[in-house]
């Protein structure tokens, strides 16, 4: 049996590409905002065979988000539906199964009742529906992980943007253009967690609700 996960950590199951950057950089900032711990499958270490890694990653995390909402085929040729976030729903729900009070999962779209058409089996799971766009994100990471003292979605807002001003300055130190590279990821992660803590002073001095 793995060890106790990690009562923080949230797994986060999205698409990797540039068009949900925006998407992506609310996940991070909104988590920290709420005193969560975001993790993805780029950063996970070691030479282990993937498909093993992942499955412990998400058996280390407490929570675990899943945004399906891109489900469109690829652009590029030959035109390919995405199923690697589909399968590793389906590895968490297994594992949400056998082991309920070990681990939470929360089902993400963008389009009302789509999931419906796209996934039938899920009929019943009630999706968070972002829209689309990054205050949709944030607001629903508030109602999923309903905290005291959560700040506002505009503090969230705030944040978001003091973050999202640096994207250009942390690919150019990373030599990349790939903000999900392990390496990227850790430094959003460190920016995120710094404006958390800027936003909790903000609340506690009466500035940011």
């Amino acid at each position: 049996m793995p060890p106790q996960p990690n009562p923080n950590a949230v797994f986060l199951n999205i698409p990797y590409d540039q068009d949900f950057q925006s998407l992506y950089i609310a996940y991070i900032v909104g988590l920290y905002q709420l005193g969560l711990t975001p993790f993805l499958t780029s950063g996970i270490p070691g030479g282990e065979r993937r498909l093993d890694r992942i499955l412990a990653l998400i058996q280390s995390c407490r929570y675990s988000i899943h945004d399906l909402s891109r489900v469109e085929l690829s652009a590029t040729p030959p035109a390919t539906p995405r199923f690697n976030m589909p399968l590793e729903l389906g590895l968490t729900i297994t594992w949400a199964k056998m082991h309920p009070k070990r681990h939470t999962w929360f089902l993400w779209e963008s389009i009302h009742r789509r999931i419906q058409k796209s996934m039938s089996d899920l009929d019943g799971t009630d999706a968070h529906i972002h829209s689309g766009t990054v205050v949709g994100v944030l607001s629903e990471l508030r109602n999923a992980f309903v905290r005291d003292g959560a700040p506002s979605v505009q503090a969230m807002m705030v944040a978001y943007s003091a973050v999202e001003s640096s994207i250009h300055e942390i690919l150019e130190g990373a030599g990349t253009r790939n903000l999900y590279a392990a390496a990227t990821f850790r430094e959003l992660c460190l920016l995120a967690r710094g404006a958390a803590r800027l936003t909790q002073e903000g609340i506690k001095d009466g500035l940011a609700t």
